[in-house]
């Protein structure tokens, strides 16, 4: 998608009605910025969230340990809020083009495991 952009925003700046002399820069330094994102992203590394079958298991991201993690869900979106064990807190979202269907499903499953198996219940036995 980003390659798409970065594709189509010199034309959108050719096709303005900006005068030539603004344009032409303009649309350069676009396809600039969009070939220098391209690049940044496809050397971003994959990170690895590794969610505990249950309350009390490690979780972890990229291997490091991950206290209070926490999963939302806002329609398609995915949002995972956890502190990481020097006290940072690491924030990651997924839209439905970043994580395919079957790591999407997986998520769910994994997430509904762990509120199945709380420890604190809101109902008596």
């Amino acid at each position: 998608m980003l390659a798409l952009i970065s594709c189509l925003a010199p034309a959108a700046v050719l096709g303005s009605d900006l005068p030539g002399a603004w344009a032409w820069p303009l649309a350069a330094a676009a396809a600039c910025r969009g070939l220098w994102l391209l690049r940044r992203e496809a050397a971003r590394p994959h990170r690895r969230l590794v969610l505990a079958g249950h309350a009390g298991g490690a979780d972890s991201l990229d291997g490091e340990h991950l206290h209070d993690c926490r999963v939302r869900w806002r329609g398609p979106l995915a949002f995972v809020h956890a502190v990481q064990a020097d006290g940072r807190h690491a924030r990651l979202v997924w839209w439905p083009d970043t994580l395919p269907p079957p790591l999407r499903r997986e998520l769910r499953l994994a997430v509904a495991a762990r509120a199945a198996s709380r420890g604190d219940r809101r109902m008596a036995p």
